[in-house]
């Protein structure tokens, strides 16, 4: 029987040999292939560097010479400054108006008539009265004439021992009588002779004339109204003097302790471009509440010699409280919360491009400017704001924040 021997298990075979010559240039491949990773990663990082990274920059506006005012703001309406409302002193029909709106007017001129069959009536009466009056105190002033007499010879006789103590005194007492009667009479007669006189003054009063010079600016009454003059003088027309306004500017309290007698004012109206000046004349003492708000009126007078401002206009008053003329001026901005004359601090951006933290002392300050009396100089710049762009935002629209040289 023929024996068959097993051979050990087969190992597997060896790879086959690399040459020397290939594996020198696969070394030399990897090499580059590592660095031309490295340089895009530096790119990468270089580009977004240079152009991605967040830069400061700042808004800034030079340092100028101009003029400036600190002010106060108030609304105003205009008035005239001397005006007379004229009414009726007496009763009756309004008869007729001799005058209109818009109408210049002299002193004493007639103006309207209320029909004077009333006062004219009235008149009669006092009249008649006061010849009553003068007919009684005739016939008393002739008794008294008598009773004198009677008295003056009783007294005789009775010195005589003619006649009694009694009818002495009967004459006395006559004669006293009689004189107290003449009194009376007097007296009622100053009385009819003022009521004469009150009717003719009545009388004058149905003509009513002007007391000023003037423009008539309203009239209340129509002809043919009925005038009750005996509770309130009922008022007819006003006139007013409008070749001088007066201005009523409404200040707040938190302002009125500014606005002194004697500032300057100015004011516009709307649809005026001009601008009219003048002077604080006078500052009521007494507030008016306007809303839940304390106002103080201040007045000043403009002269309207063209007639260019009218009763009721709207005015913006700015009273000035300091002003100065070619200072150096920068942006309120730029100072902040600073006070007016206060110390504080600016940036100011140097030529190098570098901030610089500076004190300056402050003059008049305003809404928009403030005056630098010390620590710039012209043309300097300082900064308003900082600007911060986006990241990725390219360098070209970051510096378009930037104002100024």
């Amino acid at each position: 029987m023929e024996t068959t021997s097993l051979s050990p298990a087969a190992e597997p075979a060896a790879p086959p040999e690399i040459p020397s010559k290939f594996r020198a240039f696969l070394t030399r491949r990897t090499w580059w292939l590592i660095g031309a990773v490295l340089l895009a990663a530096a790119c990468v990082l270089g580009y977004h560097w240079a152009f991605g990274k967040a830069k400061v920059l700042y808004s800034t506006a030079p340092v100028e010479r101009g003029d400036i005012e600190s002010t106060v703001v108030a609304a105003g309406v205009l008035q005239p400054i001397n005006y007379v409302d004229v009414g009726a002193q007496t009763s009756g029909k309004l008869k007729s108006l001799k005058v209109k709106r818009g109408d210049q007017v002299v002193v004493d001129q007639l103006l309207a008539e209320i029909d004077p069959v009333l006062a004219d009536t009235a008149l009669t009466a006092a009249n008649a009265t006061l010849a009553n009056m003068t007919s009684q105190r005739a016939l008393k002033q002739a008794q008294l004439a008598l009773a004198k007499v009677l008295r003056d010879r009783n007294e005789e006789l009775f010195t005589q021992t003619i006649i009694s103590r009694n009818d002495r005194d009967v004459t006395r007492t006559n004669y006293d009588v009689a004189a107290a009667d003449v009194n009376s009479l007097s007296a009622q007669m100053r009385q009819a002779v003022a009521a004469v006189d009150t009717a003719k003054a009545n009388v004058n009063y149905t003509k009513i004339t002007a007391p000023m010079a003037g423009e008539v600016v309203s009239i209340s009454m129509l002809e043919g109204q009925t005038l009750n003059s005996n509770q309130q003088a009922p008022t007819i027309l006003r006139i007013a003097d409008l070749t001088t306004m007066t201005v009523w500017a409404q200040v707040s309290e938190a302002d009125i302790v500014r606005v002194k007698v004697g500032q300057d004012v100015y004011f516009t109206v709307l649809g005026q471009p001009r601008r009219w000046n003048g002077k604080i004349r006078q500052i009521l003492p007494t507030p008016e509440l306007i809303n839940n708000v304390v106002f103080y009126d201040a007045l000043f007078d403009i002269p309207n010699p063209e007639r260019e401002l009218n009763i009721q206009m709207t005015a913006q008053v700015f009273i000035v409280l300091a002003q100065a003329k070619n200072a150096l001026l920068i942006p309120a901005a730029a100072v902040g919360n600073a006070a007016e004359g206060a110390a504080t601090n600016v940036q100011v951006l140097k030529p190098d491009g570098t901030i610089e933290r500076r004190a300056i002392q402050l003059g008049i300050k305003s809404e928009i400017s403030a005056e630098v009396t010390g620590g710039l100089k012209e043309k300097e710049l300082v900064v308003i704001r900082r600007i911060t762009p986006q990241a990725g935002s390219s360098t070209k629209s970051a510096l378009s924040g930037r104002k100024g040289p």
